[in-house]
């Protein structure tokens, strides 16, 4: 695999700074009832285009773009199916499957904890992985963290969702292999040399264990 990176297939595109939400809409918070969790969640992807850009995989990128435009445009599916995720965080999960006729097109996993919200959105293209989008929201204090409680705990900050930290990460497969790996975050990432290797494979798993769900 790291020949593969070696001879110019692999691409990682790093921007560091903080990135907050710009907007409602693209916010999330904390879970620590069900009400929250059934309330307040991270957007998924709906009727965006991918701007990624990599002169060296533009051809190889295109295809990859098209198939995540069109899914996550689609507003009536053949099928939709949703199981709990469990043991995986500390307040637990969920999935949802999207199926077309031709089969399963989407999933998008909601993993929740008490400092933080994950969302992963896998795109298949004829039938494998074609694009994996992740958003992670980090807080800065529990949603239940109150002015109150900033009070009463001598602290000098309460829940505040435009101070969550969040990162984004933009995994390219082609054939079933990672191609680029678009990563956007407020902390930054130490990348060594069988990152690439890692994040396939970790992604390949997570997924399986997935489909377990429905099948």
């Amino acid at each position: 695999m790291k020949n593969r990176f070696l001879y110019g297939v692999f691409i990682i595109l790093i921007s560091l700074g903080s990135v907050y939400a710009q907007k409602s809409g693209d916010q999330a918070s904390v879970f620590f009832t069900t009400k929250a969790q059934d309330t307040v969640r991270i957007n998924e992807t709906f009727n965006e285009n991918d701007t990624t850009n990599s002169k060296g995989l533009k051809k190889q990128l295109k295809p990859i773009q098209s198939n995540f435009k069109r899914l996550n445009s689609i507003t009536k599916w053949t099928s939709v199916k949703k199981k709990d995720i469990e043991g995986e965080s500390a307040e637990g999960g969920e999935a949802t499957f999207y199926y077309m006729d031709k089969g399963l097109e989407k999933v998008i996993a909601r993993h929740y904890g008490e400092m933080g919200q994950k969302l992963i959105e896998y795109y298949l293209l004829n039938g494998q992985l074609s694009f994996v989008f992740e958003k992670e929201y980090r807080y800065n204090r529990p949603l239940f963290y109150d002015a109150k409680a900033m009070k009463e705990n001598n602290d000098t900050e309460a829940f505040d969702l435009k101070k969550s930290e969040i990162t984004m990460i933009r995994n390219y497969f082609e054939n079933g292999n990672i191609i680029l790996i678009n990563a956007t975050t407020g902390r930054g990432y130490n990348i060594s040399a069988d990152y690439p290797a890692e994040q396939e494979k970790e992604i390949k798993e997570d997924f399986k264990r997935l489909l377990k769900l429905v099948d």
